[in-house]
Formats: structure tokens, C-alpha cells, sequence
């Protein structure tokens, strides 16, 4: 088993300057938080894994294609393979698990 706590991950990403920390890698996927500051632009671009994102905290909205939706905590939002996505209009810091499948590259 591996276990993690979500404040222990948080400490970690900001230690390390990032937005992105990778904390699970596994053979069928990967996993880590992704945090995006209120106001923050976000720089990602679309991926070659499918991937789940999981809001753990915060408020704004996400466009995945042509589609836009709000987002908030418990907002559960899936994004295939190769489709441009963005988190935009953060009105509170958002903290969001991301999984990947298969794992990221």
C-alpha cells in the first residue's frame, strides 16, 4: 500500500516551486496535484494520456474543447488524450489530483 496526505503533498509541490508534482507513478498510471493560484494562468497543454482531474479545492472553470464548465471542490472532470484543455477564471486558489492513464510521459 502507499498512502498519502493531501497537506504533506501540498508542502511538497510549493517546496519544489512547481505546479505540477508527480507523487504516484505506477504501470497503468500516474498521479499528482496540480495547484493554480487565483488569477493564475494556466500553461498546460494537452496531454497524450487520458486523464481524470479530481478538484480538491478552489473555485474556476475548465474548457476542454469547446466545452466550458465551472468547477469547484468535488468537481470531477475527464479529458481524452489530445484534447486542449485550460483551467481559466480562478477566483480561489484551486488544488486538483490529477490522474493519468497511462502513466504521464
Amino acid at each position: 500500500m502507499k498512502a498519502f496526505r493531501l497537506d504533506e503533498l501540498e508542502a511538497e509541490r510549493v517546496a519544489n516551486d512547481g505546479a505540477y508534482l508527480q507523487f504516484l507513478r505506477e504501470r497503468s498510471m500516474s498521479v499528482g496535484l496540480y495547484g493554480l493560484d487565483a488569477g493564475q494562468l494556466d500553461p498546460q497543454q494537452p496531454h497524450k494520456e487520458d486523464e481524470v482531474y479530481l478538484v480538491v479545492s478552489g473555485r474556476g472553470s475548465i474548457t476542454v474543447g469547446t466545452e466550458t464548465t465551472q468547477v469547484g471542490r468535488g468537481s470531477v472532470v475527464y479529458v481524452p488524450a489530445g484534447v486542449p484543455h485550460r483551467f481559466h477564471h480562478i477566483t480561489e486558489d484551486l488544488r486538483v489530483l490529477v490522474v493519468f492513464s497511462p502513466p504521464e510521459s
